[in-house]
């Protein structure tokens, strides 16, 4: 069954939505908290939020409520070029609302739960780093795809190597690997500092796994 933009458009604002507010909000109510939930509370917010996005919406859009993501599923040949402008501006415009309702109803807090890089690192570090964790994203959304979902685990993996990814290395690059994500709470706080890493580190991680997985979707696409 095939599915109209609008109705991709309207699953991704409201998945987009879901894993941003999950996202922020999390780390807005840790730092009212004091901290004391820790960094597996932010990590399992996100995990949570990509279960119900992607068992929710995936059949619709392939659930990418990122960006980055989407540009990915362009260059394997899995979305039109016109579909890009709808994925951005439902990603966007999910995220930015997202970062209304955690100002509105959660707190404002270290800047609506931006992501925030750990300049006690370097950045020739930091950037590899935000690559690494884009990437290992995108690479796992395509095995995903091309196994048809991982026999029903595919929203458990793609919403794990989210939480993993935040764990085991947000203390370097803020682990964002999503540009709307980072986008939403920069916009709302007036917060700017940090976005450029966010617009452009992900891009590249989700680029090169694209390109590295593009002929695997074509040699499929061709003998089935």
């Amino acid at each position: 069954m095939s599915y109209s933009n609008l109705q991709i458009f309207l699953v991704e604002l409201i998945g987009t939505f879901i894993l941003v507010v999950f996202a922020t909000g999390s780390i807005v109510y840790d730092a009212q908290k004091d901290g004391t939930m820790g960094i597996a509370f932010a990590a399992v917010a996100p995990f949570i939020a990509l279960i119900i996005g992607v068992y929710s919406f995936g059949k619709i859009s392939l659930a990418h409520f990122n960006p980055a993501v989407t540009i990915g599923y362009y260059i394997t040949g899995h979305i039109s070029k016109i579909q890009i402008m709808y994925y951005f501006a439902a990603e966007i415009i999910g995220a930015i609302l997202a970062s209304l309702f955690v100002k509105s109803f959660i707190g404002t807090g270290t800047n609506l739960g931006a992501n925030t890089p750990n300049y006690d690192f370097p950045l020739f570090v930091i950037f590899p780093i935000e690559v690494l964790a884009s990437a290992l994203l995108m690479a796992v959304i395509f095995t995903v795809v091309y196994t048809k979902g991982l026999k029903g685990f595919g929203g458990v993996a793609i919403g794990g190597i989210v939480g993993l990814d935040i764990f085991f290395l947000a203390f370097i690059s803020g682990a964002s690997m999503n540009p709307a994500r980072a986008l939403a709470p920069a916009l709302v706080s007036g917060v700017f500092d940090d976005l450029w890493l966010y617009w452009t580190a992900p891009f590249v991680g989700t680029i090169i796994v694209a390109f590295l997985f593009r002929n695997k979707f074509r040699s499929s696409n061709a003998c089935s």
